[in-house]
């Protein structure tokens, strides 16, 4: 017999790409094998093209993607919750994510609670605070029922200043506080005199001087624009604010110094958004939920509005649905930490800031902002498949967010209830980690999917429009 020919024998290294069962990954590694490992699962839902009265999904999805890229978010004033925000009254506070009573709030949105009621003037210390909250004389609702949203606990209370953002496109507006920082702070649950002096300044000096300057200025500041270009300088909007901070100090700088007669007051008030990378990241959040909202009421939209978390609940909201919340357990994080603490302290994912991530932006544009990973942890390569990867289960992309990296590629916009349900892709967020007991705050930041289980039920309730 002939001897069997060698010939056909590779002579050059095996370059192996490994679709699904990572099982087989590590086991070529071993061997020496190269192997590029992607992410896939059989589609877990078949595709949805029309609800069962008839109405098309396709076409209510690109109406609804439509409406919000075209939004055009300005910030055009400034004013105190109480007085500006509609429907809001003297014993409301408002909170990040979906309902959520005393009893079930986490430490972190306890703490900010307890932290805000003494800061109004309602309890003496923070002990009176909780039992002035867990007696039902205070009334709890999430900041996305009033057409507002908070990072982090997300507090609202009535003295305090928030931001009035115009959607110049449709004319809905939308509202967020001013941001404090990072670390001891009210919104990461953080509370005491240190807080509440912090508070005070931002109302009695930060606030009526930014005020006057904002609305001093014509037309008012085009924060779409801001963010188009943020995202051109290493930003993405939502835990990198670096470039929007600089750019929203550039653009109203000249009206500070016009308008305020004290320029020690002017300095300080310029210090204060300077030193604070994050000053920035209100405002992004008040833009994503002014072009989210035109989107509401759409018959037959699978697109989501609203994707927020209070530190117990995860919940979403679709277009085509747009009072109902689809509610899962929140997630753990996979994050740095600062000194001295770890995982064990750590509160699971909180704050309405995936408001960012529902516009087109925030962790959907990772890839403009390889930074981050030094931030939220990861490395640049992770960054930029994480934004592909949202491109999956996106309907769309936007047509004025775009990625330098990805040849000026759209952002992924417009999470399709139905394509997360076929791919098992989850979005990814990225996000600031508060710690579990109250008082303390910010602990370190990482990323997460969002939870499965609000997909499902979300998904269930479309087949039965």
């Amino acid at each position: 017999m002939p001897e069997k020919s060698t010939s056909a024998l590779p002579t050059t290294p095996l370059s192996v790409v490994n679709v699904g069962l990572h099982g087989f990954v590590e086991s070529l590694r071993a061997q020496g094998v190269e192997v590029t490992a992607v992410d896939w699962r059989p589609p877990s839902a078949p595709r949805l093209t029309h609800t069962r009265t008839g109405v098309d999904i396709e076409a209510a999805n690109a109406e609804a993607t439509a409406r919000i890229a075209q939004g055009r978010p300005v910030l055009v004033g400034m004013g105190i919750a109480r007085q500006t925000i509609p429907g809001y009254h003297d014993r409301l506070i408002l909170h990040a994510g979906p309902p959520v009573s005393w009893e079930r709030m986490c430490g972190p949105q306890r703490g900010a609670v307890m932290g805000a009621l003494v800061h109004e003037g309602w309890a003496q210390d923070e002990g009176e605070a909780a039992e002035l909250a867990a007696s039902g004389e205070v009334e709890f609702a999430p900041c996305h029922h009033y057409h507002a949203v908070g990072p982090m606990a997300g507090i609202i209370s009535p003295s305090m200043p928030v931001f009035i953002v115009r959607n110049e496109t449709f004319g809905n507006l939308a509202y967020a506080t001013q941001n404090e920082g990072l670390g001891r702070v009210l919104r990461y649950g953080a509370y005491g005199p240190d807080i509440y002096q912090r508070l005070r300044w931002m109302e009695d000096t930060l606030y009526p001087t930014l005020k006057t300057a904002v609305e001093s200025i014509a037309g008012g500041i085009d924060l779409r624009a801001l963010i188009s270009q943020a995202l051109h300088m290493g930003d993405e909007g939502h835990n990198r604010n670096r470039a929007g901070t600089s750019l929203f100090l550039r653009a109203v700088t000249p009206a500070l110094m016009r308008t305020c007669p004290d320029r020690e007051r002017a300095a300080e008030v310029f210090e204060f958004i300077e030193r604070n990378d994050h000053f920035f990241l209100n405002l992004s959040m008040a833009a994503a939920k002014s072009t989210l909202e035109p989107a509401e009421g759409i018959a037959g939209a699978t697109i989501l509005t609203v994707m927020a978390r209070n530190g117990t609940d995860f919940g979403i909201r679709m277009a085509g649905a747009p009072e109902r919340w689809f509610v899962a357990p929140a997630g753990i994080v996979d994050g740095l930490y600062l000194p001295g603490y770890t995982a064990a302290d750590a509160n699971p994912d909180i704050g309405d800031s995936t408001v960012t991530e529902t516009a087109g932006f925030g962790g959907f544009a990772m890839a403009a902002a390889p930074a981050i990973a030094r931030f939220v942890g990861g490395t640049p390569e992770d960054a930029l498949r994480a934004t592909l990867e949202m491109y999956e289960i996106c309907f769309a992309e936007h047509e004025h967010f775009t990625i330098p990296a990805l040849n000026f590629r759209g952002t992924p916009l417009g999470i399709d209830v139905r394509r997360v349900m076929e791919t098992g892709i989850r979005p990814r967020l990225n996000t600031g980690i508060a710690h579990r007991e109250p008082g303390i705050g910010m602990v370190g930041a990482g990323v997460l999917p969002a939870p499965e289980a609000c997909f499902v039920e979300a998904f269930a309730a479309i087949r039965e429009w």
